[in-house]
């Protein structure tokens, strides 16, 4: 009978955790693949590529429910190299979000790293309107202009849904530091709306970094203290069996790129997994080139192809090709001249 009253003891305890920890969650992509690629004036290379698509990443998240409608969760992710093992960000245990927010009928109110509005990247972005996403090499959204930014110090908000709409606000009090006094940190400041309703999918995002501080912080760092503003548009229409996208982005930095960038793109089911397919051009001026003349030209194209194996694990190919003129016509780089043909695999957990 002793024995018996422990073991229910032990079995209740267990039980205990358990549902104490029913809320947290521990998850991750591993990816990675064989690239053969070829940027002009350079050498054909045939390489490892981890994460061409979705970086590798570990994660930690949680929600307590606080009642009244009201609960407090957490984002906690880690990047890795796939092929070498290394830490996504030398020095951050949490390089890819760090974030903690309060949701309820008020909406959700967050602090901490994580990506931006049209980063295309971690859970508080919205950027739609481009089938390839901000993955897969050359056909990135952003590879052009912004890249990928994801921010220390960072404030954000949206509302909750009505009929479809949501408002988004994020402020970065110093991308990487806010140590100095507030004018000599490097802000970011975003507002956006957003719809997703039926077959519809929408936003449009305003973005500005005001690149206050020293040219180490700044971002994008090849222009330093140079004023960044953005704006982004997307529209998806899902059709059931494919869903056309538009994109469109207005770049413009103080001394540096000022560009329009317009996609057509499409996910389409095939053979029980999606084709990836999108064509984008690009056209404006870059005044940090040297080469007489500072219109620049691009175009892309790029198509993938997703089966899954498994709900966990997917075969992921790609190939994409990318040309440019003007001031960019001998740029050495795949994003805008050159070509890259990508097989891989892709495991989530």
């Amino acid at each position: 009978m002793k024995k018996t009253l422990i073991a229910m003891g032990v079995l209740g305890a267990f039980s205990s955790l358990a549902f104490a920890a029913s809320n947290v969650t521990l998850y991750g992509v591993i990816e990675e693949g064989v690239m053969v690629s070829k940027a002009k004036h350079k050498d054909t290379t045939v390489q490892m590529k981890s994460g061409f698509d979705q970086g590798p990443r570990w994660g930690i998240k949680g929600v307590e429910d606080l009642g009244n409608g009201y609960n407090v969760g957490f984002i906690l992710e880690q990047g890795f190299s796939a092929d070498t093992g290394a830490e996504g960000t030398a020095g951050k245990a949490f390089n890819r979000e760090s974030f903690m927010y309060v949701n309820g009928g008020f909406g959700k109110l967050g602090v901490g790293r994580t990506g931006a509005l049209s980063s295309g990247a971690q859970s508080n972005q919205i950027l739609t309107g481009w089938a390839l996403g901000t993955g897969y090499m050359m056909s990135a959204w952003n590879s052009m202009t912004t890249g990928t930014l994801r921010m220390d110090n960072a404030v954000a908000y949206n509302t909750p849904s009505f009929d479809g709409f949501s408002l988004h606000a994020m402020y970065s009090n110093g991308i990487v530091e806010d140590t100095a006094k507030w004018s000599e940190n490097n802000h970011y400041y975003g507002i956006g709306a957003k719809y997703q309703a039926n077959a519809i999918r929408s936003s449009l995002i305003f973005e500005a970094i005001d690149n206050k501080g020293a040219a180490a912080d700044v971002y994008p760092a090849s222009s330093a203290n140079k004023r960044v503003f953005l704006i982004n548009y997307g529209l998806e229409y899902n059709l059931g069996s494919w869903t056309p996208m538009f994109a469109y982005q207005w770049f413009n930095q103080d001394e540096g790129k000022k560009t329009h960038q317009f996609g057509l793109s499409a996910k389409v089911g095939v053979a029980g997994g999606d084709v990836l397919v999108g064509g984008r051009y690009l056209f404006g001026h870059d005044e940090s080139v040297t080469t007489g003349t500072d219109k620049v030209r691009a175009w892309n194209v790029g198509a993938a192809y997703v089966y899954p194996l498994s709900k966990r694990t997917a075969i992921k190919a790609y190939a994409g090709y990318a040309d440019s003129s003007k001031a960019w016509a001998d740029k050495p780089d795949t994003s805008y001249n050159g070509y890259a043909v990508i097989l891989g695999l892709r495991h989530s957990f």
